[in-house]
């Protein structure tokens, strides 16, 4: 069976995908997970089964935009920078209570957020751990320390132009946002070493 790559949305040379003849896209991330992670995660944790080595589950990207509460335009800014980043439509998500001194009304639209599964996701991460990462100032990995104790991973992110589909000249303001990565691990010492396998760059802080 012959092979020919294609890219993906959005995607930069590192997100290219394997595309056998007549059959289905194949992200690059994914066939590594298929025939190096698994095998890893199985010799390294001894699963009985290939079955039991952790997967992806989804990418949660939120952002939070106070200035929307004064500015409406702000949220339209960060919904299109995060439709471009992620390619997909964000959800306008809405302040679950009041707050006085932040002079925020219970119902006011005051960020947005995407939830990323499959291919998309595969795509994101790629993306997220191999180029925008590694264009962080200065940057020295990221904390092994932010995981929930379930498995799961979160990142915080200062400013949406680590991302290259973002022009600095063409966005009104710098935002940041968070990153969630749902793993099906037990365990944060499994989840850690799955995506460490997965590329994620982990700094050398003490654990």
């Amino acid at each position: 069976m012959g092979k020919e790559y294609v890219y993906a949305k959005n995607a930069t040379r590192l997100s290219i995908s394997k595309v056998p003849k007549g059959g289905k896209i194949v992200n690059r991330l994914q066939e590594k997970y298929r025939s190096e992670v698994i095998p890893a995660m199985v010799e390294k944790f001894s699963y009985s089964s290939n079955m039991e080595a952790p997967k992806l589950e989804k990418i949660v990207v939120n952002m939070g935009v106070g200035a929307a509460i004064q500015e409406a335009k702000a949220l339209d800014s960060a919904v299109k920078d995060m439709e471009t980043i992620t390619g997909q439509k964000p959800i306008i998500t809405k302040a679950k209570r009041s707050v006085a001194n932040f002079k925020v009304r219970q119902g006011v639209p005051i960020g947005c957020k995407v939830t990323l599964r499959g291919e998309r996701m595969y795509e994101f991460f790629d993306r997220l751990v191999s180029v925008a990462l590694p264009r962080v100032r200065d940057f020295r990995g990221v904390s092994p320390r932010s995981f929930d104790g379930r498995g799961n991973y979160s990142l915080g992110i200062k400013e949406q132009i680590i991302f290259p589909e973002i022009d600095y000249d063409q966005i009104d303001r710098v935002q940041g946002m968070d990153v969630i990565i749902v793993t099906t691990a037990d365990n944060d010492q499994e989840s850690k070493e799955f995506l460490r396998l997965m590329g994620m760059p982990f700094g050398e802080q003490a654990e």
